[in-house]
């Protein structure tokens, strides 16, 4: 595969996308509605969501 044919992701895109997934699963969004067709910035929303579902279980039980 060609350099040029590979696509670059930059940090801050990559943050974005996390920030946009934990978002999403901080306020209870199925995961379902990931936004990116892309793997990687897929990658970094699904990890996101991950994080803010858990922070989200987290608070439900300590309230």
């Amino acid at each position: 595969m060609a350099d040029d044919a590979t696509p670059q992701w930059s940090l801050e895109s990559l943050t974005k996308a996390y920030q946009q997934g934990y978002m999403a699963g901080l306020t209870g969004q199925p995961r379902t509605r990931q936004p990116y067709p892309e793997e990687i910035p897929a990658a970094a929303w699904e990890a996101g969501w991950d994080d803010g579902f858990e922070q989200m279980r987290l608070q439900q039980h300590s309230a």
